[in-house]
């Protein structure tokens, strides 16, 4: 597997990643598929002061990884939200971890301290997955999103990386 930086020429082939999560799934709170040029702006937005990593196998974009601003006041500055992403193809064969760690070694070269994993729940594998790349509970946020006709809860987990 090859993990490189993201360009905005991936956008189709992370919609194509994405829209999936947003039509099937409670996994992100977005309800409209994301067209591409949205998806451009995201990546170069990221990619300004923060990171969005690719992850490749045979030239095949199979998922994606990105930090970046987890709230605007500046008191938040060394602190950032991750995200990631395999295609659902991809899922469960071990090829997100070395994806994550090069986001969170990212973030601890950009001068970073703390990484953010926002989870909806009930999602197993991600609590998990995060445990094992060493992100500790921080806590539980109640009945905040609402899709699928059913409220949502989140959980926060939180990794020093200094």
């Amino acid at each position: 597997m090859k993990i490189r930086c993201a360009k905005t020429e991936d956008a189709q082939h992370i919609i194509d990643i994405y829209n999936w999560y947003i039509v099937n799934t409670i996994i992100t709170f977005e309800t409209d598929p994301v067209s591409f040029a949205e998806m451009q702006e995201r990546i170069g937005e990221k990619l300004q002061n923060h990171d969005w990593l690719i992850a490749e196998i045979d030239n095949e974009i199979i998922g994606y990884a990105y930090y970046g601003v987890f709230r605007v006041r500046v008191a938040y500055r060394h602190t950032v939200e991750s995200t990631i992403y395999l295609s659902k193809e991809y899922k469960g064969r071990g090829l997100g971890m070395p994806l994550y760690s090069a986001l969170i070694d990212s973030a601890k070269n950009k001068g970073f301290r703390e990484m953010l994993g926002v989870i909806a729940l009930p999602n197993p594998e991600s609590i998990k997955f995060h445990k094992k790349s060493g992100f500790n509970d921080a806590g539980t946020l109640k009945n905040i999103g609402f899709k699928f006709g059913r409220y949502i809860d989140v959980a926060i987990l939180q990794k020093t990386i200094v």
